[in-house]
């Protein structure tokens, strides 16, 4: 197996909250947004998570836990 090395994000990343339909859709397999088995383990999808998106591609979407998000990413002032 590789060893794991630190790297640091190049671009600036989309992401919105996430909403009670997204829960319903992801939890019913009716949404694009993927879902990690670790974040599922941790309780989401859940108010307070973020859905981010490939700015490349919007039919890639991702779900982020709340508390990564936060620790990870700052909203850049318009």
């Amino acid at each position: 197996m590789s060893e794991f090395k630190q790297y640091r994000r190049k671009n600036i990343a989309e992401a919105r909250p996430v909403t009670e339909q997204d829960i319903q859709d992801i939890l019913f397999g009716k949404t694009r947004i993927s879902l990690s088995q670790a974040d599922e383990e941790n309780g989401s999808p859940k108010i307070g998570d973020m859905v981010a998106r490939n700015p490349l591609n919007h039919e890639d979407q991702w779900l982020i836990a709340k508390k990564y998000f936060e620790e990870n990413f700052e909203e850049i002032p318009e």
